[in-house]
């Protein structure tokens, strides 16, 4: 693996970044990702013009330049039948003025021209910021990382988090990861590929918040996971300053996290004793996608880290607030006990990597305003590494990583589709995807985000054989009253009111049956299963009729193996003519001060039983 991937190179001439082709093809991709939501979210207006049936349309947007002249902004592509998405090509956006000369538009044109018009004057900055950073930061990750032309297929799944830097598909912020300077991102990009060792610190036990897996002993856990020599100077660093090993528990923190937050937020906490630093770790950890998780590489058997991060990617905070730690173990250990007793989720063979250990400073015991600038800096959750739970011959990869390019303009997964056939491959993927997914939906009443980070293929030489499924502590939705199995669900801590405000998305129980389908259908449909059918369309011929037949298909033949479940298929409907997508884009444009959610056509309506 490693002899495959280039080193990345360690620095780069930051002054000529902007003047690099790199940049220019970044400004671009940034710039048709946020015209394609702004197209979709029906934001602005727009012209549409064809030039004849099966044509490429041409989307053009007007705005007024600095002398209050009108321009316009001209992109290509197509609105697609898979919910109305707008496909642009990479054709570069246009810039006419108002004396119709055309030139390649640029971000900052387009922002003051166009978007100022419609954002608010206050967040229009901020909007600005997100966007610039992603546009950096991306022109960077492709200019240092060292990415092979063709990625080999054999690798396993940490080394694919590294390969996979493409970010969100439809957000257009997919990079900003605001906080981290350049420098910063070179050194903790997932792209990089550099080697981490998380700070330790000793927390009182008096001011922590634990959640340990019902299946597990803390020690004998934090034994294993630590090894007796770490534990051991742990615990020896702990007498030399007077402390009892035993009255504290061990968290660790990501090194951007221990300079930047919290040795300037607990310098109290630290020279008293509530805290205790304890130096760096003896492991090796890579950055997966998500910027926060590290995966160990000195020995990959040993848990995932999840650390509180904070800083700003996809326009979503990356610290971990109280809550959702505490709330990690018992969400995990209840789906994990579901799928064990459940006949039919094991024969799917879907893992449930839990979140077996959650560990956060108790910030609600400071005063202001040290507890709002500590909410949710300082904690980790360890999550089971999938390395405990393949085959010998089996390999994975995160879902989104099928329909990523490589340098070549081929899919990664060129290879498996020819191998098998696109028919083929495409229908043996979605049956062990979609079927578990729906079976948590259906059979037990789960919504899970399963976005393209959370779910992980597994294969055998590029055969889909089962998925992994990750990131439960706020990734869950469902109603009590709904549940299959009620007096099963967990206790769970409720979010603070002052979380609710500033994120009204972030909630685990409703009331809706639609909220608990649409939370499955968002991510896992609209997002994860849309790009890959796009993906098939553009580079194998399989229309997007096809694919959502296929996929239609494996409802309708799991509501056919169950018929017992019949009124939950009505409850739960996923055939409904309409479903709702969350506004990813307006949320960026306009704030989450309420939710904002589009209804859209439900591409597999037209393929529901009888029609």
């Amino acid at each position: 693996m490693e002899a495959t991937l280039r080193s990345p190179q360690t620095s780069v001439d930051l002054g000529q970044l902007p003047s690099s082709p790199e940049y220019w093809r970044v400004q671009q991709r940034v710039l048709r990702q946020f015209i394609q939501g702004l197209l979709f979210e029906a934001v602005l207006p727009v012209v549409e013009e064809t030039s004849g049936p099966g044509e490429q349309c041409a989307f053009s947007l007007t705005g007024r330049d600095v002398q209050g002249r009108e321009v316009s902004y001209t992109a290509w592509g197509a609105r697609k039948a898979s919910f109305g998405r707008i496909r642009l090509t990479t054709r570069p956006v246009q810039r006419r003025d108002a004396n119709g000369h055309q030139h390649e538009a640029t971000l900052a044109g387009f922002m003051a021209e166009v978007v100022g018009a419609v954002v608010p004057a206050e967040r229009l900055p901020f909007l600005m910021e997100e966007l610039q950073q992603t546009l950096l930061k991306d022109a960077q990750s492709r200019i240092l990382s060292g990415m092979p032309t063709t990625p080999d297929l054999t690798w396993d799944h940490d080394a694919w988090e590294g390969w996979l830097q493409e970010g969100h598909p439809y957000h257009p912020s997919y990079k900003s990861r605001l906080g981290f300077t350049l420098d910063d991102n070179a050194v903790y990009g997932p792209e990089f590929r550099r080697d981490i060792r998380p700070v330790w610190l000793a927390v009182a036990r008096e001011h922590s918040r634990v959640s340990l897996s019902a299946s597990l002993s803390l020690a004998a856990f934090l034994r294993e996971e630590l090894g007796e020599a770490t534990l051991a100077r742990f615990r020896r660093l702990l007498v030399a300053s007077a402390r009892r090993p035993q009255e504290y528990v061990f968290l660790p923190v990501h090194p951007w996290q221990w300079s930047h937050v919290i040795l300037p937020t607990f310098q109290a906490e630290l020279a008293d004793g509530r805290l205790c630093y304890l130096g760096i770790g003896d492991d090796a950890y890579l950055t997966q996608q998500s910027i926060r998780t590290l995966a160990n590489a000195s020995r990959p058997r040993r848990a995932n880290l999840k650390l509180a991060l904070s800083i700003v990617n996809t326009s979503t905070s990356r610290i971990l607030a109280a809550h959702t730690v505490e709330n990690s173990a018992r969400i995990s250990d209840w789906l994990h006990d579901l799928v064990t007793r459940d006949e039919a989720a094991r024969e799917c063979g879907v893992v449930i990597l839990r979140e077996v250990l959650g560990v956060a400073y108790d910030a609600s015991r400071l005063a202001e305003p040290q507890r709002s600038l500590a909410y949710g800096t300082l904690g980790a959750v360890w999550r089971e590494s999938l390395h405990r739970y393949l085959h010998p011959d089996e390999r994975a990869l995160a879902f989104n990583g099928l329909t990523q390019l490589a340098a070549t303009g081929v899919p990664m997964l060129d290879g498996w589709v020819r191998q098998h056939g696109v028919a083929a491959w495409t229908r043996r993927l979605l049956e062990v995807t979609v079927t578990p997914l729906i079976h948590l939906l259906f059979a037990h009443g789960i919504g899970l985000e399963s976005h393209g980070q959370n779910i992980l293929l597994i294969h055998r030489d590029g055969w889909p054989e089962r998925i992994a499924l990750k990131d439960f502590h706020d990734g869950v939705r469902y109603s009590p009253a709904l549940l299959a199995e009620p007096a099963r669900a967990p206790s769970l801590v409720p979010e603070p009111a002052s979380h609710a405000a500033v994120n009204r998305n972030s909630y685990i129980q409703t009331e809706s049956a639609d909220e608990v389908r649409d939370f499955t259908y968002d991510a896992f449909v609209f997002i994860a299963l849309t790009e890959l059918c796009l993906c098939l369309e553009q580079h194998y011929d399989l229309s997007e009729a096809s694919f959502w037949s296929m996929t239609a298909k494996v409802i309708r033949d799991y509501q056919a193996a169950h018929p017992e479940l019949e009124p939950r298929f009505a409850l739960f409907d996923l055939f409904a003519p309409t479903v709702s997508i969350e506004e990813l884009t307006k949320r960026r444009l306009f704030g989450d001060t309420e939710k904002r959610f589009a209804i859209r056509d439900n591409p597999l309506h037209p393929h529901r039983p009888g029609a």
